[in-house]
């Protein structure tokens, strides 16, 4: 019979004597640069973990910390010891939510969301199509107009005003599970639509299938796919993270594909570390390994397959701000910029600072709405002196969050997903 899980074994404690206290990480900390507090940098962060795992603050006293940090990673780019800190921070969020007192109704409500609403593909769905009769009722205008979405609730009516336009319920049901690759098959995938992407950025799921095909991977859809797991790990709730991360493995192993291809930083960076939420050499452990080998962005599948010839000049200047996940948990920084050179009549200028995240970081624009806005106005500070017209990211999170940044700061610039650009360059097989 196993023991019982300790709080030391929760949090990873024995991780945090990685830690040397050393400082690299500070400068790359976007909350230590904007908050200037040890406590809301990394190293702050792992002592503060190490002494609740000790006894000797509560975890209360760590929640606030643990809450304001945007899990984005980028101390572990820079950490002279490979400090696991992804793996403690989300131990330390799992003993929260475990030891948290909270009231019935929020338990209920939090419940039905995370076990019922984002896995649900036809809740998310229906979702997506509110939002296309809210757009095209003409609600969405009146709204606007009256004001009322800048009184929503957490900012929410806000960023609503940036969503894309929606497909309507026809087209999202006239999706094909199965498409042929366009031209001599070099691989087969299963594409990943993800939770968000498919219900807010279905247009640019269909562009990415479009592109697979284009470039020679044959495309299955699968429908037994439910979400990452992402926004659960994040929220602490391991136990549904692990189910969710059950239930992609056997879809995979239900599939003969040679990879699983998905378009969201996020959504991958959650994918690739399948195998940290299972324990080592048990067969679960063993068969999220396998999942993981195939995960593959599809920027790095379409820079690999090389089959397509860009046929519109675009002309105009573009600056790339990298999601976090893509950058400092999947470390793909080199095929996303290898495939906009390639775009004809498109010139790119580097952000000063690129890397420094720009304050999505999953929901957290949405719960910690203030400091959020702080690290995006620096972002956005950032992005309006490259002078590019179009700013271009590879998260949904990111997209919202710099639609919504290029909005509040007045700076003119459009901001895409990068498979939006690939698409506006009219792409045909080689």
């Amino acid at each position: 019979m196993n023991e019982p899980e300790t709080l030391k074994d929760m949090m990873n404690y024995e991780k945090a004597f990685d830690c040397v206290q050393c400082g690299y990480c500070l400068p790359a900390c976007p909350t230590y640069e904007t908050m200037e507090t040890e406590t809301h940098s990394p190293r702050g962060r792992i002592q503060l973990m190490k002494l609740a795992a000790e006894g000797k603050i509560s975890l209360h006293e760590l929640e606030d910390p643990v809450e304001k940090c945007l899990g984005c990673m980028a101390c572990m780019t820079v950490c002279p010891t490979n400090v696991q800190y992804d793996q403690m921070l989300e131990g330390a969020k799992h003993a929260i939510e475990e030891n948290k007192e909270k009231p019935k109704h929020q338990t209920a409500i939090e419940k039905g969301l995370f076990e019922h609403f984002v896995p649900s593909s036809k809740m998310m769905r229906s979702v997506g199509n509110l939002t296309w009769v809210y757009q095209k009722s003409g609600l969405q205008t009146f709204a606007q107009k009256l004001g009322i979405l800048s009184k929503t609730p957490l900012h929410l009516g806000e960023f609503a005003s940036v969503l894309p336009p929606m497909p309507s319920p026809k087209q999202r049901a006239s999706r094909e599970k199965v498409q042929p690759a366009k031209q001599k098959e070099k691989l087969r995938v299963a594409f990943f639509t993800g939770c968000v992407m498919d219900s807010v950025f279905f247009t640019i799921n269909e562009q990415s299938v479009e592109l697979l095909t284009l470039a020679g991977a044959s495309v299955v859809i699968p429908e037994e796919q439910t979400c990452c797991g992402a926004l659960h790990a994040h929220a602490g709730r391991h136990d549904e993270a692990v189910a969710l991360a059950k239930q992609n493995i056997q879809m995979l192993e239900d599939l003969n594909v040679d990879r699983v291809v998905n378009n969201a930083g996020g959504c991958g960076a959650q994918m690739i570390r399948y195998d940290h939420l299972f324990e080592e050499g048990s067969d679960w452990h063993q068969r999220a390994l396998a999942f993981v080998e195939k995960v593959e962005d599809i920027t790095k599948v379409l820079a690999e397959l090389d089959g397509l010839q860009f046929t519109k000049p675009l002309n105009y200047t573009i600056t790339y701000q990298p999601s976090c996940h893509m950058t400092n948990v999947q470390r793909i920084t080199k095929e996303p910029r290898q495939l906009m050179n390639q775009l004809p009549g498109v010139s790119v200028n580097e952000m000063n600072d690129p890397d420094f995240c720009c304050g999505s970081a999953g929901i957290y624009n949405i719960v910690q709405y203030d400091e959020s806005m702080k690290i995006l106005d620096r972002k956005m500070g950032d992005a309006e002196a490259t002078n590019a017209q179009v700013i271009v990211t590879t998260n949904p999170g990111c997209l919202l969050q710099m639609k919504y940044g290029s909005e509040r700061a007045s700076t003119g610039q459009r901001a895409v997903h990068l498979i939006e650009l690939l698409a506006e360059a009219r792409p045909i097989a080689k």
